[in-house]
């Protein structure tokens, strides 16, 4: 299995002139407003997807086309930033759907550059997570602007022969106990994974929301993560990157995915992982529909097969992640033995209440105030903290 996963390479790598001119576009538009259509129709015999790599793969393109007779033409992004430059290029017209993740699903949403999906017309929606029917990532006012595809959490990763006694909390990566041993993302979204953590430790600052910060909140992130940066080994863009630094004993502890844990334990590396006191931020992606498609039919009917079970855990397998669609989980067993509950599929509800997933930083805050920072704003903080 080959996993190229770039889903957190910022604005260093997009280009962060080309980022805030497509922020600028934001700023001067509006949600679209839902026109639902009453059925699925016949394929226009195309579909263009903007996806992540790994999430348009042959062994389940192949028959949905020979299903559909929508031929589809797959675009690779690697970063977040790319996606939302890539949905709204050429008008926006260029693309049909794009597997977005929760970091870029508002600037899609809130920029006009998707439409409000009618999630009657997928019927697998009514088996999926009650965490991720309607997360604020992708529903806005009652409106569903996609279906929630894969996720998982930002877990700790320990080395269990190096770290001891086992972490319960993230001050073992902000206390100087594995200086220098010590690596985390390189995405501004690490700012909500220093917020959460002073959300525990202090709520004098009032953090209610590690993604909706004022300018003051946003400081004392900042502070916190100016502080750790002397600590890390290497800021991590991919996940073969933070592997090869637990191979190699470069680090001990660090913000990982249960894919990272997965492949090490896999070749004998002794870690292990857990979500802290404190709780974990996470990643959801979305199938969105972009506002000016030319292929809705052949859309609709992607989601629609995306969103089975089987598909569900083919993806999830070949991606090292955890499907939307509770159902899939005998499909992942049957991949793999014991898959399901290795990506906590199974897991109870109290699982994905420590979880805050990814959503996009906005200046309007969830309560109507208009004193929370952007992702402007994270996007600037995360390269002070870099330096």
């Amino acid at each position: 299995m080959k996993i190229i996963r770039n889903r957190i390479a910022t604005a260093v790598a997009g280009g962060v002139a080309a980022v805030w001119l497509t922020l600028g576009v934001v700023a001067a538009a509006a949600p679209v407003k839902a026109d639902y259509p009453a059925k699925v129709g016949k394929g226009e015999g195309q579909l263009n997807l903007v996806a992540w790599e790994g999430y348009a793969q042959d062994e389940w393109v192949k028959p949905f086309e020979k299903q559909t007779g929508c031929m589809v033409h797959r675009k690779y992004a690697g970063s977040s930033d790319e996606m939302v430059a890539l949905m709204r290029q050429g008008g926006g017209g260029e693309y049909d759907l794009v597997s977005a993740s929760g970091d870029a699903s508002l600037r899609l949403i809130y920029g006009g550059d998707v439409q409000p999906v009618n999630v009657k017309l997928i019927p697998a929606w009514q088996d999926f997570l009650p965490q991720l029917k309607s997360p604020p990532n992708n529903t806005v006012n009652g409106l569903h602007y996609g279906v929630s595809y894969e996720w998982g959490p930002n877990v700790l990763l320990y080395n269990t022969k190096k770290v001891s006694p086992k972490p319960t909390s993230w001050d073992a990566i902000y206390s100087d106990a594995h200086k220098g041993r010590i690596t985390v993302p390189d995405n501004p979204i690490q700012i909500a994974d220093a917020a959460l953590y002073l959300k525990a430790h202090k709520p004098n600052l009032g953090i209610k929301d590690p993604y909706e910060l004022t300018q003051k909140q946003l400081a004392a992130a900042v502070d916190l993560l100016q502080k750790q940066r002397p600590l890390i080994k290497k800021y991590w863009a991919q996940a073969s990157d933070e592997i090869e630094l637990f191979k190699n004993g470069d680090a001990v502890v660090g913000a990982a995915w249960p894919y990272m844990t997965n492949a090490l334990q896999k070749d004998g590396v002794p870690v292990a992982d857990t979500i802290p006191k404190e709780g974990a931020t996470g990643w959801s992606d979305t199938w969105m529909l972009s506002a000016h498609a030319k292929h809705p039919n052949c859309a609709y009917k992607w989601m629609q097969y995306v969103s089975t079970p089987k598909v569900q855990a083919e993806q999830a397998i070949y991606f090292g992640e955890t499907p939307a669609n509770k159902q899939a989980c005998s499909a992942m067993d049957k991949i793999q033995d014991g898959a399901c509950h290795k990506f906590h599929l199974d897991a109870p509800s109290s699982y994905f209440d420590q979880i805050y997933f990814w959503k996009t930083p906005r200046t309007q805050c969830a309560d109507g105030q208009r004193d929370c920072t952007s992702y402007r704003d994270w996007q600037r903080a995360w390269q002070r903290v870099k330096g």
